[in-house]
């Protein structure tokens, strides 16, 4: 009997060691948020930060096991403004203030920048820029190298792309660059309402229409904890005006415009237009805030791309069935799908809504909701028939979590990734209905 209850306690002990090295070497994948902006500032730019190329290391596959599909869904590439309304305003505002001797020397030295370059910024409104092309073909080019198995045959991939220029263009740079990787490569590329459920389903030019409740993270009502520091909007107001007597807007919303073409200036090759008017130290000072905001606003419509997450797993299920001959798939769409898509995969604990305003940074940060983000899903097959697939998830091309167990991080068992999407989605249809 002695000898029957060592043996239980051993395997306790040694099932607990096991867990704790998981658990060690899951989080080992993830720096946390803070010290990834003291390395890189952009990031504090939020949804805003260029692809930052981190060169992450990943993990050998299992023994016996080799790549053969890649499921993928990315954010078009760098951009000017979304809209013409910041250029616009801007461009009201810097001229008056001109006009009305309001400006500093600082203040100057920006409006004649601008001027300068301005009827480049409104031409070139939300359209994709060199950076944009150039990050896609890169990141086209390390998922090539990353994984030469799935793709040194050649073979059949497939693209789709939302009905946005930037996008299409986006959707082009990589798959032409994986068609240099390796010309036996045969891409369909579509932009098309036929496609727009896998990619943007909420699109109005979607033909299938969805009804799907929005959430609020729970976060919201404890938001006030973390203080804004309107001392810094002041500061940057009084740097380009000597007074804002007779403009237009409010110093708060003013700053606001001023701090969203600053973090914009990297993406369309114009860094330096407004001098010393704003630091990157500010901005990183003003990130967990901000991130909150981005939380919130990726949380509410997590269930919108619940027709994406579907389309993953219809078609991955085909390739590993054999029923269609494919090597990828690829998504090209906007930061409004992948952003919430993260959330509803529970990608890095995306999807653990805490209360505390103070730990949202460590479930999510918006500068990976960056230019060009990506979502990878590589799938793997073992030498036997009956070795299950095994499916690992790359965020920016950094190994991730996902919200179920598995005994070998990073690879999971895609019978337990999708039994557990489908359980989930499926949930949500009863509560829609």
């Amino acid at each position: 009997m002695l000898n029957y209850i060592m043996k239980r306690f051993l395997r306790t002990i040694t099932f607990s060691a096991v867990c704790a090295f998981f658990a060690l070497t899951v989080s080992a994948q993830q720096t946390p948020a803070l010290e990834q902006i003291k390395a890189n500032p952009k990031k504090a730019y939020g949804n805003d930060c260029p692809y930052p190329f981190d060169n992450a290391q990943l993990t050998a596959a299992p023994k016996g096991y080799k790549p053969f599909y890649i499921s993928h869904y990315a954010r078009h590439g760098s951009r000017y403004y979304w809209t013409d309304y910041l250029y616009n305003q801007l461009d009201t505002l810097l001229t008056t203030a001109h006009d009305k001797h309001l400006l500093t020397a600082e203040g100057e030295k920006f409006y004649k920048n601008f001027m300068e370059c301005k009827s480049e910024l409104t031409t070139g409104v939300s359209e994709l820029t060199q950076l944009g092309w150039e990050q896609h073909q890169k990141i086209a080019r390390i998922m090539y190298n990353n994984f030469p198995e799935v793709f040194k045959n050649g073979g059949n991939v497939y693209a789709i792309s939302s009905l946005v220029g930037r996008c299409v263009l986006s959707m082009s740079a990589f798959c032409q660059e994986l068609v240099q990787c390796n010309p036996k490569i045969e891409i369909r590329e579509q932009s098309s309402r036929f496609t727009l459920d896998g990619v943007v389903p909420s699109d109005g030019q979607n033909p299938i229409k969805h009804s799907f409740p929005k959430v609020r993270p729970r976060f919201e009502k404890n938001w006030s904890q973390v203080p804004a520091d309107n001392s810094i909007y002041e500061k940057i107001v009084s740097r380009v005006f000597t007074s804002t007597d007779g403009l237009s807007g409010e110093k708060h919303h003013i700053s606001s415009n001023l701090i969203s073409l600053y973090t914009s200036l990297p993406n369309i090759a114009h860094e330096g237009m407004m001098g010393n008017i704003i630091t990157d130290e500010e901005i990183v000072s003003m990130w967990e805030r901000s991130n909150l905001g981005s939380y919130a606003w990726v949380f509410g419509p997590q269930y919108e791309t619940i027709p994406i997450l579907q389309d993953i797993i219809t078609k991955a299920d085909a390739v590993i069935s054999g029923s269609v001959d494919r090597k990828a798939d690829l998504r090209f769409g906007h930061d409004t799908y992948i952003g919430p898509l993260t959330v509803l995969m529970g990608i890095n604990g995306a999807d653990r809504d805490p209360e505390d305003p103070f730990e949202v940074k460590n479930c999510y940060q918006n500068f990976e909701t960056c230019k060009a983000c990506n979502i990878q899903l590589v799938f793997y097959r073992g030498k036997k028939t009956s070795d299950p697939i095994l499916v690992k998830c790359l965020l920016n091309g950094a190994e991730a979590t996902l919200p179920m167990s598995t005994e070998n991080f990073p690879y999971y068992k895609w019978s337990v990734v999708k039994s557990f999407y489908n359980e989930k989605m499926a949930k949500v249809a009863e509560e829609k209905n």
